[in-house]
């Protein structure tokens, strides 16, 4: 039995990041731990994702109560998400191919 087989998809996700955390379970052989930075991608990717949907609606500023400018909570909250997906993403290695065997190259 595999990892992949004892692997359940977080239950809590959305649709597509269950659909990506699937994809890449199924493309990639992960250890225990590339699981949980996985799972942790998938949720800053959603937050980020979450986040603009909110500026969307709301746009980028707000005013206070004596009417000056400021940027709304969530820029800096999909900005923090974003940097964190891609950090995990780095370390999942997911886009790296598998170092060469040892020896010399072959031509």
């Amino acid at each position: 039995m595999t990892i992949k087989d004892k692997v359940k998809v977080p239950e809590h996700l959305k649709r597509a990041s269950k659909a990506w955390f699937r994809q890449v379970m199924r493309n990639y052989e992960l250890e225990p731990h590339h699981v949980r930075l996985l799972t942790l991608a998938c949720e800053a990717l959603e937050r980020a994702e979450d986040a603009q949907k909110m500026l969307r609606k709301e746009g980028l500023i707000y005013s206070d109560r004596f009417g000056a400018p400021h940027p709304r909570p969530e820029v800096k909250i999909k900005e923090q998400a974003e940097i964190i997906f891609a950090r995990l993403l780095r370390d999942l290695a997911l886009d790296i191919e598998p170092p060469k065997g040892i020896g010399r190259p072959i031509d």
